[in-house]
């Protein structure tokens, strides 16, 4: 068996014996973990290569999870297509996997759990921490930033409390959702959208149809998807939402002018800067704006149009201090169209450079789900 470890260094022999000791407490019978896995490898722009990497040692506090699924963000796309990453690093952060390995400081699982990965840990001493938004603790990391490695890989060094364990019914497949959902259910927390207002969301891919999703799901039906991508309406529609082109949304000729029938909440979810400015023109007198969507260039808004009907304009990052658990619960909702916010096949780690391709280009309507072990024998 030492050999599946390659040379039993000092580090080795810890990694060996909380592997050991996680066995006997679970209860499982000892898992066959490689010293190398596989990888999806940033390398430059527009280039990811599979590698032969080193799996990922555990400390005291951390678990090693063997990856199902990871899904496809937004986030990736940027870092892949325009090259907001730097180069050698293993993206992807909407996982859920299988606990394999324990650190000795480990008592929330054991061997065999099967988790979601949930909000990096916090201060929680920082204002915004004590104010229940950790979502902008001080001590949170760069955008991108870090030195962890990600999910689309075989293996996942997390630490313990950074994980949750899965609802009963909801698979692992479908628990690759909860991330993008927590992000969408934070949009629709700034928003502050009241039963029977009318909402746009501009932008109808994944984070887009969640939005939709969970909204119709809390009965609001006045649900309006403004989105290019035929497919991506077609799913929309599905979800029980309005589906137009983003040509229909004329903007008022005047800031002071209103249009017919305007928005009480708008959520802007493609990141493209002719969305964010179509928003403002769709809303009613006092009407919010949110942006979900990251993009890079940046919108032109008329401050008079501002000023003149009170609207408020807000940027959402990450997730409700609960968002999660709330996730969670949602996604195991008999009632919750699971099923059609995620593809319906598997994409192996070879297929993550193509996948990111089409989803960019608006070719694939819900969530894309990496499963390193697809293919494998």
């Amino acid at each position: 068996m030492l050999g599946l470890f390659g040379s039993v260094d000092s580090c080795r022999r810890t990694t060996l014996r909380a592997l050991v000791d996680g066995w006997v407490r679970s209860g499982h019978a000892a898992p066959m973990i490689p010293s190398r896995m596989r990888a999806a490898v940033y390398k430059g722009k527009q280039n990811i290569v599979v590698e032969d990497y080193p799996t990922p040692e555990i400390g005291p506090a951390d678990v090693l999870l063997k990856i199902s699924h990871c899904g496809v963000c937004g986030s990736d796309i940027h870092f892949v297509l325009e090259g907001w990453s730097a180069p050698n690093r293993v993206h992807g952060h909407e996982y859920s996997g299988t606990v394999v390995a324990l650190g000795d400081d480990v008592t929330r699982w054991t061997v065999g759990d099967s988790v979601v990965g949930g909000p990096a840990l916090r201060c929680g001493t920082c204002e915004y921490c004590v104010a229940g938004r950790p979502n902008l603790c001080n001590g949170r990391a760069a955008v991108g930033g870090g030195d962890g490695q990600g999910a689309f890989a075989e293996y996942v060094r997390v630490p313990e409390a950074e994980l949750l364990r899965l609802p009963e019914g909801l698979t692992l497949r479908e628990a690759a959702l909860t991330e993008p959902l927590t992000v969408a259910l934070h949009g629709i927390t700034l928003a502050e959208i009241q039963p029977g207002d009318r909402v746009l969301i501009t932008g109808g891919g994944p984070i887009g149809a969640l939005s939709a999703a969970a909204l119709i799901h809390r009965g609001i039906t006045d649900v309006v998807v403004s989105e290019p991508s035929p497919a991506r309406r077609a799913l929309c529609e599905r979800l029980g939402a309005t589906v137009i082109e983003p040509e229909t949304l004329a903007t008022p000729s005047m800031p002071d002018e209103i249009v017919g029938r305007p928005f009480q909440a708008a959520l802007e979810c493609s990141g493209h800067a002719v969305a964010m400015e179509q928003c403002l023109g769709q809303l009613a007198r006092t009407g919010r704006l949110v942006l979900v969507g990251a993009g890079i260039t940046p919108p032109r808004f008329d401050p008079n149009r501002i000023i003149l009907n009170e609207l408020v304009i807000t940027g959402s990052f990450c997730y409700d201090a609960d968002g999660f658990e709330a996730a969670l619960t949602l996604l195991a909702a008999p009632d919750f169209p699971t099923d059609l916010l995620i593809e319906p096949d598997d994409v192996g780690l070879e297929g993550l450079r193509d996948a990111i391709g089409r989803l960019a280009a608006g070719e694939i309507p819900a969530k894309v789900v990496i499963a390193p072990s697809h293919g494998r024998t």
